[in-house]
This record gives C-alpha cells, sequence and structure tokens, in this order.
C-alpha cells in the first residue's frame, strides 16, 4: 500500500470538511434558467450549479492540501501557494526569451535539462531585475535536496496557454538559480487526472513547447510520483468511499430544492 492507513484517514477528513464546508458557504447563483428548470427539475440545476462552482476551485481546495498530504511521508518538505522567488537576471531573461523564440518558431525541440543548463549559466549575470510570478501550488524538497516546483492545472488546458506554462516553468527556474546557482531545481505541470481515460492523455498538444518526460505528469503519474506506486488507485478508492459516505447528506441538502 502506497498510503499509509493514517494518510487516508486524513485524506478522508479533508474532504468531508473541505465539502461541507462548500455546503455551508454555498449560494446557488441567481440567473434564472426557466426552460432548464422546468425541463430538468430545480434539484437538478441547483447540483448542476454547485458542481461547477467546486469545479472552479477544486485545485485550491482539494488536490492541492491532498497533494501535501500525500507528499509529507516521501518528501523533506512540503509547501502549498509558494513564492519561486523575486528576481531574475538580465541574462537569464534573454537566455529564457531565446528558448522560448526558438520552440515557438519549431526551430528547436523543449528539452528540459538543456534548458535548465542555459539558465543556470546565466542566472547570476548582469544586472538583477525584480520580477512578480505566478505563485507555485506545491513546492517539494526530496530528501537529498532536489526542489521540485509544480503548477496544477485543469484537465483539459488550452492549447493557446501552453505557451504561458513554458514560460512560467522557466522563469521558475531562473528566480530559484539566481538565489542559489548550484540547486538542483524540477519544474513541472501536473494534471491530475486523464479526462480522455481508457484513452492515452492527449500529450500530442503540448509536444512543441513541453518536454513531456521532464515538465508533464498526468493522473497516476502525478500521485504515484507524490506517494509511490499505487497512489493513485487508492486515492480513487478514498474519494468513492467518502462519497458514498456523504451520499445521504449530500441527497439531504440537494432535496431542499425540490420544493
Amino acid at each position: 500500500m502506497a498510503l499509509t492507513h493514517q494518510q487516508c484517514i486524513d485524506i478522508k477528513t479533508l474532504l468531508i470538511v473541505s465539502l461541507k464546508k462548500k455546503f455551508q458557504n454555498y449560494k446557488p447563483e441567481p440567473s434564472s434558467m426557466p426552460f432548464h428548470t422546468r425541463l430538468l427539475g430545480r434539484d437538478r440545476m441547483a447540483l448542476f450549479s454547485f458542481i461547477h462552482s467546486l469545479n472552479t476551485n477544486f485545485g485550491s481546495s482539494i488536490f492541492e492540501p491532498v497533494a501535501k498530504a500525500i507528499a509529507n511521508s516521501n518528501f523533506r518538505n512540503v509547501w502549498l501557494k509558494q513564492n519561486a522567488g523575486s528576481s531574475i537576471s538580465a541574462k537569464a531573461h534573454e537566455a529564457i526569451q531565446i528558448i522560448m523564440d526558438n520552440l515557438s518558431t519549431a526551430t528547436s525541440m523543449p528539452n528540459k535539462v538543456n534548458e535548465i543548463n542555459v539558465i543556470r549559466e546565466a542566472a547570476q549575470k548582469g544586472s538583477i531585475k525584480n520580477v512578480k510570478l505566478t505563485k507555485v501550488d506545491i513546492k517539494l524538497e526530496s530528501k537529498s535536496g532536489e526542489i521540485y516546483l509544480i503548477d496544477i492545472k485543469a484537465a483539459k488546458p488550452n492549447m493557446g496557454e501552453f505557451k504561458g506554462y513554458k514560460r512560467t516553468l522557466l522563469e521558475w527556474v531562473a528566480a530559484t538559480l539566481a538565489e542559489d546557482a548550484e540547486t538542483q531545481i524540477n519544474t513541472l505541470i501536473a494534471i491530475p487526472y486523464n479526462p480522455y481515460e481508457p484513452h492515452p492523455y492527449a500529450r500530442w498538444t503540448m509536444r512543441g513547447m513541453l518536454d513531456l518526460n521532464e515538465e508533464l505528469k498526468v493522473a497516476d503519474e502525478f500521485w504515484d510520483f507524490l506517494g509511490g506506486t499505487g497512489t493513485y488507485i487508492q486515492l480513487l478508492d478514498i474519494f468513492e468511499r467518502t462519497g458514498i459516505e456523504l451520499r445521504p447528506e449530500i441527497d439531504n441538502y440537494f432535496s431542499k430544492y425540490t420544493k
């Protein structure tokens, strides 16, 4: 078993507390949809609205704390919502722009190891520029001191957003190395589940911008990376068992919308 008994309890408790808090604070959208409501029923429309509301912050309210609970046993340190750094050198900024230009024009293919080496060489050269970077969703420090900065993304990111994702990952590298050029750094995009199952995730859409082996972890790759082989399957089971336990309470909550 990848997850300990205590981790399973902690994750279940986290899910229950998060969902109950959502019920307490949830207020359905005031918009009127008379045709939908009459066709499907107020309770189904309320459930639809609730799920949509839950999806908007599922990453921060569910996936991030669950990831932390899982990773705590395998990594020396785990943090949520961290700053990657506050400055990037002028030379590193130039190096990032060259990398992005080459990828955008397909002059070169993504190679994260080489890209990090190029940025490391430039990380403390030239003037230092203050920057405000996207916050890191999950920061991990391995037991050997290696750093992982992870950005959790939606299951079906827009193709046009990949360029921005790539720049963010490279800027995190530059900001980290500006503080300590010897840091062993990894930056990753994590997608918590594969919406195309049982078919493979459509990685081809990212191939020209992301190094698929070094910068992307989808579904079991992500969760098993955090907790060990089998974590993803265990996690799905925890979600299912928790949902079954909460079902009477959920049904009772939405029953008021049948009136």
